[in-house]
């Protein structure tokens, strides 16, 4: 066990935890636990939104999928970037707006409770739900993933290394809540940033050059540098079609929600869209020169043999880099599953608290009361998520995926209806978001064409709003009439 990759984490780890201290101080409200006050300005905004996004994915799941198999997976890369730029340029502004004149809304189900003033609260109840199932099996995929670091550098066992990995998320959503998470999330972003800059650029030096690497990639499997190697439509759409979960992903919309105004929205997504663009592709160098680095050196063929692809990011991190250097690369896995985990816990808790314990039980719950009880559902979630991790065979990328699908198949099409199309109904939400979450838990199932089941669930969701609302009563006046407020209010020019 090194020293210096000790002192780093630590150091690290302590910083995170300094800062929640220090939001714990600002946190007045429960607005202010799950939303920040709604203040969050255009840079936190756009690193937080990142950050939340790329969880331990980025740094291990993708460099994993690339090194196996060549640049051929770099079509999920190629869809995240397209579906985040149109989830910020139609979404962002308009959920921002949209959520404010709907009551002020803190959540997702209480945004579609009061977009479609749903008094049966079928949809506040119904989305809850889904937002629990889902996130807590993202939530697992996080704490396997910083299981994975610490027993692959710490050397401690699954157990032991799951719950260090989880342990100081888990303190500081539980202090800060929401302006911990997005001030965490900030340094954790430029952070990830500056490990999948440096690394394969390390990688390729360690190689001779550019063209070295490639030649000896090539050497190995031309198929390695062929974007089209063992692809057929179907998995170049499934691939593609990664970038429609983002219009459905409740922590990557709260940070739109939580912005201090739809103004900042512009600014923002230059900021995360230049982020996300530098960090998708040193993932997919890390893994692709990746292959070139450890052909020459076999004595690390277990990364394939036994499956721990997942890992080359760390091999790489311990083998190029002094201890010292090493342990803050190492540390920005750790930032990437910090920074999504705590994004997802507090989703998580946020759900709990607004949508059934104060919705059903409390409705005139105190401020402080609900702050506290927000913190209590952190603890429960994250020991759920801890339970389904329990298993150190997990695949990361495997446990994202199915998360992600069903968050997108089941919220998205709702949320781009909601902000669109002003006949949109009640009932057409709630048949969307039922057919689409019912349609991926199915398709998980049964693998139906070899299609990622985000597709089918997005299509027949989509497809099931726009009948049923056709078919139903129109909206009521005073829905139409929000509608048109916040219609006007987004498209006003600034003063």
């Amino acid at each position: 066990m090194s020293l210096p990759m000790i002192v780093t984490f630590s150091v690290y780890i302590i910083g995170m935890i300094a800062i929640g201290l220090f939001a714990f101080r600002a946190t007045k409200n429960f607005g202010d636990y799950i939303l920040g006050g709604r203040k969050i300005g255009s840079f936190v905004t756009a690193l937080s939104a990142g950050a939340s996004d790329m969880s331990g994915w980025l740094l291990m799941g993708l460099p994993g999928a690339v090194f196996l198999f060549g640049i051929s997976q770099s079509w999920i890369a190629i869809g995240l970037v397209i579906g985040a730029y149109f989830n910020w340029l139609l979404i962002a502004g308009r959920l921002r707006v949209f959520t404010e004149i709907n009551h002020n809304s803190l959540t997702l189900p209480d945004y579609f409770t009061r977009r479609f003033n749903d008094n049966s609260s079928l949809l506040r109840l119904i989305s809850a739900v889904i937002i629990l199932v889902f996130f807590t099996i993202y939530c697992a995929s996080g704490i396997v993933a910083g299981a994975k670091l610490f027993e692959s550098t710490f050397g401690l066992s699954y157990g032991w290394a799951m719950l260090a990995g989880a342990g100081a998320t888990i303190i500081y959503t539980f202090v800060g809540g929401f302006l911990a998470v997005s001030w965490t999330d900030t340094v954790q972003a430029s952070l990830m940033m500056f490990a999948l800059i440096l690394t394969p650029i390390m990688v390729i030096i360690s190689c001779g050059s550019f063209g070295d690497t490639i030649t000896a990639i090539e050497a190995l499997n031309p198929q390695y540098i062929n974007l089209f190697a063992n692809m057929d439509f179907i998995s170049i759409i499934s691939l593609l079609g990664w970038g429609l979960g983002y219009f459905g992903q409740p922590h990557i919309l709260a940070r739109f929600m939580a912005a201090g105004s739809h103004e900042v929205m512009k600014n923002a997504r230059r900021i995360s869209m230049t982020w996300m663009i530098l960090c998708l592709a040193g993932a997919i160098t890390v893994g692709f020169f990746g292959i070139a680095y450890f052909s020459s050196h076999p004595e690390f063929a277990y990364l394939i043999n036994d499956g721990k692809q997942e890992r080359i990011f760390i091999e790489l991190s311990k083998l190029l880099f002094n201890p010292w250097i090493a342990g803050v690369l190492l540390a920005a896995i750790l930032a990437a599953v910090m920074s999504t985990l705590s994004c997802q816990l507090l989703v998580c808790s946020s759900a709990i608290t607004e949508d059934f314990y104060r919705a059903f039980f409390r409705p005139k719950a105190k401020q402080k009361e609900l702050v506290w009880v927000g913190r209590a559902m952190v603890l429960v979630v994250a020991i759920i998520a801890i339970l389904l991790a329990l298993n150190p065979n997990n695949s990361v990328l495997d446990l994202v995926s199915d998360a992600w699908a069903g968050f997108g198949a089941a919220f998205g099409p709702i949320i781009i209806f909601s902000v669109f199309w002003k006949r949109m109904t009640r009932n057409g939400a709630l048949g969307g978001m039922i057919i689409g979450a019912v349609t991926v838990l199915i398709w998980i199932q049964f693998k139906w064409f070899n299609l990622y089941s985000l597709i089918p669930g997005f299509i027949f969701s989509s497809l099931s709003i726009i009948i049923i609302s056709l078919l139903d009563r129109k909206p009521e006046k005073s829905i139409l009439e929000h509608f048109d407020t916040a219609y006007e209010l987004y498209h006003r020019k600034p003063s």
